[in-house]
């Protein structure tokens, strides 16, 4: 059976932003490939300011990663609803991603190598 998942640290430095504010930067985010789907970054949670985070009730499954938490970012300008994800309990081929959060990229949310 060929791997969906391929997980390999992302290189050079990382940030996400929204609304203004920078929420993270890593030196140490991990770039997750899926298939045919985009690459994603992943930060490492000790790397993103999480008190711009907060956890919601939102969840999916996804049958390659597992179960994923949702967190809305909250800035002084903006709330931005179910922006980033996390795998608490990741599949064993996605475990490399345990403790990270990926942001969905729009018009709102930037995830950029500096």
């Amino acid at each position: 059976m060929t791997k969906l998942i391929t997980i390999r640290k992302a290189n050079g430095n990382w940030t996400v932003r929204a609304g203004g504010a920078v929420l993270g930067e890593s030196a140490n985010a991990l770039e997750l490939s899926e298939g045919q789907h985009d690459p994603v970054i992943y930060f490492p949670r000790e790397d993103i300011a999480m008190a711009f985070l907060d956890q919601t009730d939102h969840s999916t499954v996804c049958a390659n990663k597992g179960a994923a938490a949702y967190f809305t970012i909250v800035t002084k300008s903006r709330t931005i609803p179910n922006a980033g994800w996390s795998y608490e309990a990741p599949s064993e081929d996605a475990a490399r991603i345990k403790g990270y959060i990926a942001f969905a990229t729009s018009e709102l949310v930037a995830v950029e190598r500096i």
